[in-house]
């Protein structure tokens, strides 16, 4: 499907049947393979033959489905996990271990954060915060000779920060460690940040791509492009035998284009099994196919909600950057032509206790711990997704407690802005 356009990509990507098989991508729901001898299964036991032979490691559907999400963010391998907070630790700790250093953007989702900085700390795993508006020199300045990894999203859940993925590449590359990047808010139908030199990309299957609310998932994918072996002295699990596997060496075995996603199913999947279920991804499947169609509504009804709340006397600041004189417009006009998202975040004059009040007026817009699908939602992360961060963390990530997280889905826009009008009047 490399010659075809990312539409065509979202509807037919992945799967291809041959004469009599089914049109649809089948849903495989076996836990087990049956082979004709142990020789033929200890071969894929051994990662010297291709196949399955047991589903919390690999199952047919569920890498149709990754194999279509590879081909739209343009990367060489890519796998499905059971959620998008696995996939990020999975990204990350197939690189790092005990007595590593990570380098973090400050606005990211409260959940990952809470992962990087309290979670993975306990394993051993030390993480260095910046600001997603910091200089090359800045983030140059926070690099340890132990740095694995520099992380961050696209468009930063709930701050709407927009990371300048270029100059974070730059400087990781300068360093020789990858850049990964989370890019669960635009999807690959707005921003590809493999083209602008991330090396691993991660996602929240659960928003946009699923869409509809229907099943949790993740995704990660492997650029191909970050040698491994250049650095291998950074890198002893891609780059040094694997005594599991019979030392197997996986950057030498499977390339730049198949070492990571190898190892992080062959060693992650297969030790803390956090899969997806192949009726999951049959689910996830059915909104990629109409995901181009989804994320265009959703910019256009983030961006009408955006200018209403932007115009409106009882709001502080809204943050959306396809906004002119948001503060990362700019970045927003380079990296997210198309727009970004339907997600908008606003702050009410009153704080926390106005916008308590606000959302409990909403008769259309839902209070959800949810995000980015079909029908609109909101919440206040302060008081929920969020609700680990101290108010210091809170304030870093840009986050104030009376912040409003704004999710617009594919209702009418004229509905969801007479819905927040009328909810304003009641503050």
């Amino acid at each position: 499907m490399s010659n075809y356009k990312i539409n065509t990509k979202c509807v037919q990507g992945g799967y291809t049947p041959t004469n009599g098989e089914p049109r649809q991508i089948p849903i495989i729901q076996s836990t087990t393979f049956k082979y004709d001898t142990s020789e033929d299964m200890g071969k894929l036991f051994d990662l010297e033959a291709a196949g399955y032979f047991y589903s919390r490691l690999q199952n047919p559907t569920c890498d149709m489905v990754a194999a279509k999400i590879a081909e739209l963010e343009g990367g060489a391998a890519a796998m499905l996990t059971a959620s998008g907070q696995s996939a990020n630790f999975f990204a990350m700790f197939n690189i790092c271990e005990s007595g590593d250093h990570m380098i973090a953007s400050s606005s990211i989702y409260g959940g990952t954060f809470n992962l990087i900085a309290v979670t993975m700390k306990k394993m051993g795993i030390e993480t260095t915060f910046v600001s997603p508006d910091c200089t090359e020199e800045e983030l140059a300045a926070a690099f340890k000779d132990n740095t694995k990894l520099v992380f961050g999203e696209t468009i930063a859940n709930p701050a709407l920060t927009v990371l300048d993925i270029e100059k974070f590449a730059k400087v990781a590359h300068e360093h020789g460690v990858p850049l990964i990047i989370d890019n669960t808010f635009p999807t690959p139908v707005n921003c590809r940040p493999i083209e602008w030199g991330a090396d691993i990309v991660t996602h929240s299957t659960t928003k946009y791509m699923d869409g509809h609310g229907s099943a949790v998932g993740g995704a990660v994918i492997d650029s191909g492009n970050f040698d491994w072996m250049a650095h291998k002295e950074k890198f002893p699990g891609l780059c040094t035998p694997d005594e599991s596997y019979h030392g197997l060496t996986y950057a030498e075995k499977f390339g730049q284009g198949g070492a990571f996603i190898t190892k992080c199913t062959a060693q992650l999947m297969r030790d803390l099994g956090c899969k997806q279920s192949p009726n999951d991804a049959f689910i996830l499947n059915l909104g990629l196919e109409s995901l181009h169609v989804r994320m265009a509504r959703h910019v256009e009804n983030g961006q009408a909600c955006a200018e209403f709340l932007n115009s409106h006397d009882k709001i502080t600041k809204v943050s959306y950057s396809g906004l002119k004189g948001d503060k990362y417009y700019e970045l927003g006009q380079k990296y997210l032509p198309n727009g970004g998202c339907g997600v908008v975040s606003f702050e009410l004059k009153g704080g926390r206790a106005e916008a308590e009040k606000f959302m409990k007026a909403l008769k259309l817009i839902a209070i959800e711990t949810h995000v980015a699908d079909a029908r609109s939602c909101c919440l206040n992360p302060a008081t929920s997704t969020h609700r680990q961060l101290t108010d210091e963390q809170l304030k870093d990530a840009g986050i104030p407690a009376g912040l409003v997280r704004l999710s617009c889905g594919l209702e009418d826009k004229e509905d969801l802005i007479k819905d927040l009008e009328q909810a304003l009047a009641t503050i």
